[in-house]
């Protein structure tokens, strides 16, 4: 994928789609173009006539921004197929693998990463990097993005089971500062750096403090984990007193968050990532689906995100789908008395309300002429889209990754006519594959390769072969 990024910025009409702007002052249109030049939105109308433009053929296709995952922990992508019924669910599997990754294993898994979001639509990702094992580790996930031509925050962490009551002094951040991101040409301006915050269910409340204190000082947009279990480990209320809260800090999961920390969260605009398969998987105590709905009817803006790819699959329009299905009260709670989640909302879960998350709604998010040109076409002629009658229900209700024609970012074509441009899948698999193998037979036991005489066996080890 090295080279998508040294592509110009295409000047484009993409002529005669159906098009979702997520604009509210311009809406959803029948039919319409949108004008592209250098890499920005100029135009969305119908009938546009443009010279110097490459005419893109929309005609039974949905036009609309690219989606945006705001939580993907991108380093363990290879990873995906770790988790079993033998015992080893996510965590497990990661507590035993997450020390085994190497720098190239790193750069090879995000690399895999990136171009399966690019395959599905999805234009920009926060890379919450939460097992920051080495300065080279760091350096590979950068190289990684830096071919990969999709926009992202890069949100560095700490080692995975990093003691709680350890300060993460986050000794290679300005190295990563000056070397990466002092000259934003290096990223094309597609990249830019937050951290991630072990918060207070992976650290002692007074380590989260200092860790807080510090990035307050450093002007860093700064990305925790809640609680989706019992005991409800954050306070928002406290958060909002000692000034941690805002449009800068981002919450993931907090299923367990009270009125009390929703309202604080309101109050300060603080945002929130809701990875919808993730929230029903390990949400052991509450309800996801009225954690979702309170959270909208407090006001506060919800994101979609994936989460794991070895928890869950990083598929955006799977967690639309799944995430309208959620939005529905339950008779008899205290949700009762609330509207159903409109597919028009999920779509702005999926792209405006993660740019804002991310502190890209000026940049991308919705055709807004003036924006970058993130932008994808989903064909509605297929055998699982067609005949489309609802345009918003048809990208929620009915697109996989299998319809997503083409893709766009920053004005350059990543994928075209259901093809990655530029980017050697064979190759990108065939290293994952190496890098997944490696790992397993290091880790042994219930990790370790299957042989053929272990086939249908749940538990096995390397020795067995």
């Amino acid at each position: 994928m090295s080279s998508i990024i040294q592509q110009p910025k295409g000047s484009y009409l993409i002529r005669g789609g159906a098009v979702i702007t997520v604009d509210r002052a311009v809406g959803t249109l029948p039919k319409a173009d949108v004008l592209v030049r250098d890499g920005r939105i100029e135009k969305v109308a119908d009938g546009i006539t443009a010279e110097g433009v490459e005419v893109i053929d929309a005609s039974d296709m949905i036009v609309m921004p690219g989606l945006i995952d705001t939580h993907y922990h991108m380093w363990s992508t290879l990873g995906r197929n770790f988790v079993s019924d033998g015992g080893y669910e996510y965590f497990q599997a990661k507590w035993a693998t997450a020390a085994l990754y190497d720098a190239d294993d790193f750069y090879r898994s995000v690399r895999l990463g990136l171009a399966e979001l690019a395959n599905s639509g999805v234009t920009t990702v926060h890379n919450w990097s939460h097992n920051n094992r080495s300065p080279a580790h760091v350096d590979a996930e950068l190289r990684a993005h830096q071919g990969s031509g999709l926009r992202a925050r890069y949100a560095m962490g700490h080692i995975d089971k990093m003691p709680v009551d350890q300060v993460n002094r986050y000794e290679d951040l300005p190295r990563v500062r000056e070397e990466w991101f002092a000259d934003s040409s290096r990223l094309q301006g597609l990249v830019h750096l937050g951290v991630n915050l072990r918060g207070a269910i992976q650290s002692n409340v007074e380590v989260f403090y200092e860790e807080m204190e510090t990035m307050l000082k450093l002007g860093l947009p700064v990305a925790i984990h809640a609680s989706q279990a019992a005991p409800n480990s954050d306070d928002a209320a406290d958060y909002e007193r000692r000034g941690f809260l805002g449009p800068n800090f981002l919450f993931c999961h907090y299923i367990t968050a009270t009125d009390s920390d929703r309202e604080a969260m309101a109050r300060t605009g603080t945002p929130l990532s809701f990875a919808t398969l993730s929230e029903l998987r390990l949400g052991e105590t509450g309800d996801a689906r009225r954690a979702l709905l309170k959270m909208r009817e407090a006001g506060i803006s919800v994101s979609l995100s994936s989460d794991a790819s070895s928890l869950v699959p990083p598929n955006m329009l799977e967690n639309m789908r799944v995430t309208w299905n959620m939005g529905v009260p339950w008779q008899g709670t205290d949700t009762a008395h609330l509207a159903p989640i409109g597919l028009s909302e999920i779509i702005e879960m999926a792209t405006i309300n993660g740019a804002k998350a991310l502190g890209l709604g000026d940049v991308t998010g919705s055709l807004t002429p003036g924006k970058q040109a993130d932008i994808i076409l989903i064909r509605a002629n297929d055998l699982n889209t067609a005949p489309m009658a609802n345009i918003e229900t048809t990208v929620v209700m009915g697109a996989t990754a299998a319809n997503v024609d083409t893709v766009m970012v920053d004005g350059r074509i990543l994928k075209r006519s259901g093809k990655l441009v530029d980017c050697d899948v064979a190759e990108v698999v065939e290293q994952a594959k190496r890098s997944a193998m490696r790992i397993r037979t290091t880790a042994g036991g219930i990790l370790a390769p299957q042989c053929p005489g272990c086939a249908g066996n749940a538990v096995f080890r390397a020795t067995a072969c």
